[in-house]
C-alpha cells in the first residue's frame, strides 16, 4: 500500500534502525502520537520530498528524517529512537551518491504541547552539498552558527515549501489541530466535533476553523463518508471525511477505530473519488494516501490528513 513517501526501499540508507520495520502502515493502524510533515525542495536541480516525523510515546520523544527523490527513490533516512532521545542535539554527516548530506538538530530547550511536534526553542537543519535545503524551528541564527562558516550561509530561510501534514489527534467529542493551508500563510485552529443533535439521538459532524462553523453534516449515519468545499483565506479547500469506524466499527469489528479527515487545496473531489468503491472502508485510507502522493508530485497544493481516535 502506497502512503506518504517512505524511505524503506532497498536503495535507502538507514542511519539507525526504525522503531518499526513495517513503515508508515503501522502508524495508521495504531493510535500512536505522531505528526508527519512533508516539504518539497530542490536537490541537484530536481524536486525532492523531505519527510520529518515527530513521535511521542511512553519511552519519550522521537524524530525521523527521510529524503526521497521523486519516483520514490530514497536517498537516506535518519532516525532517533525514543529511548535515545536524551541526546537532544547532534549532527550526522552522510555521503549518498557522491553528495554530502548534513543533518543538525538541537532540541535541548524545545517546548512541547500535547503533541509530539515541538512548538519553539529548537532547530532542525538539512544541508545538501553545503546548501541549506530545509531549516525548521525558531532558532535559525543558532542553527547557522553551527554550520561551518566557510559555507557562507547568510540566509536563514530555505526554499523548501511545506506541502503536507499528517497527524493523529485524540479526543472524545472534540478533536483539535493546527493547519497552514498555504505556504507562509496564517496558522488556523481546526476543530472537529462529533456529537448528537440537541433533542435527538442523531450524530452530527461539525468542522470549525478559528471557532467559526465552516460545515455541518447531519444524518451522519447516512452520510458517514463525503466531501464538501469550504473557503479558508479566500482559497477553496476540499474537505473529505470518513467516520465509518466511529459509527459502525472498523473492518475487524473494533468500534474504537479511527475516523479520517482530509483537507486538500486545489484538488477536485472527482480526482479523489473516481473509480473508488465506497463499499469497502479499507479502500478509503488507501485512496487518501495515494491521492496525497499524486497531488504533491503534481504540485497541486497543501494536504492535511487527520486520523482522529476516540479516547474511551
Amino acid at each position: 500500500m502506497k502512503e506518504f513517501p517512505s524511505c524503506f526501499g532497498e536503495n535507502g540508507v538507514q542511519v539507525a534502525d526504525s522503531s518499526s520495520s513495517s513503515s508508515s502502515s503501522s502508524i495508521i493502524r495504531g493510535p500512536q502520537n505522531v505528526v508527519t510533515c512533508i516539504y518539497q525542495c530542490k536537490l541537484r536541480g530536481r524536486s525532492c520530498l523531505i519527510t520529518v516525523s515527530w513521535t511521542k510515546n511512553l519511552m519519550g520523544q522521537g524524530l525521523s528524517v527521510g529524503i526521497d527523490e521523486l519516483g520514490n527513490h530514497c536517498l537516506c533516512k535518519f532516525d532517533i529512537k525514543p529511548w535515545l532521545f536524551s541526546k537532544r542535539k547532534g549532527c550526522k554527516n552522510l555521503e549518498v551518491e557522491s553528495s554530502k548530506i548534513v543533518i543538525l538538530w538541537d532540541l535541548s530547550y524545545a517546548k512541547f504541547g500535547s503533541g509530539p511536534e515541538p512548538l519553539e526553542g529548537y532547530y532542525l537543519v538539512v544541508v545538501f552539498n553545503k546548501k541549506i535545503v530545509l531549516l525548521l524551528g525558531d532558532l535559525k541564527k543558532e542553527a547557522c552558527k553551527k554550520i561551518d562558516s566557510d559555507n557562507n550561509f547568510g540566509v536563514y530561510n530555505s526554499d523548501a515549501i511545506f506541502i503536507a501534514k499528517r497527524e493523529h489527534i485524540f479526543g472524545k467529542k472534540f478533536y483539535c489541530a493546527k493547519a497552514q493551508f498555504c505556504d507562509k500563510g496564517k496558522v488556523h485552529d481546526v476543530r472537529i466535533e462529533c456529537d448528537t443533535l440537541v433533542g435527538t439521538n442523531e450524530p452530527c459532524l461539525v468542522i470549525r476553523i478559528d471557532s467559526k462553523v465552516m460545515m455541518q453534516v447531519k444524518q451522519l449515519k447516512w452520510k458517514f463518508r463525503g466531501n464538501q468545499t469550504i473557503l479558508v483565506d479566500g482559497l477553496p479547500v476540499e474537505v473529505f471525511w470518513d467516520v465509518h469506524n466511529w459509527l459502525f466499527g472498523n473492518a475487524t469489528g473494533n468500534a474504537t477505530g479511527n475516523a479520517v479527515f482530509m483537507f486538500q487545496t486545489c484538488v477536485s473531489a472527482d480526482k479523489l473519488w473516481s473509480g473508488q468503491s465506497v463499499s469497502d472502508p479499507s479502500l478509503l485510507t488507501w485512496a487518501y494516501s495515494q491521492q496525497f502522493r499524486d497531488s504533491q508530485l503534481q504540485g497541486l497544493g497543501f494536504s492535511l490528513i487527520l486520523y482522529a481516535w476516540k479516547n474511551e
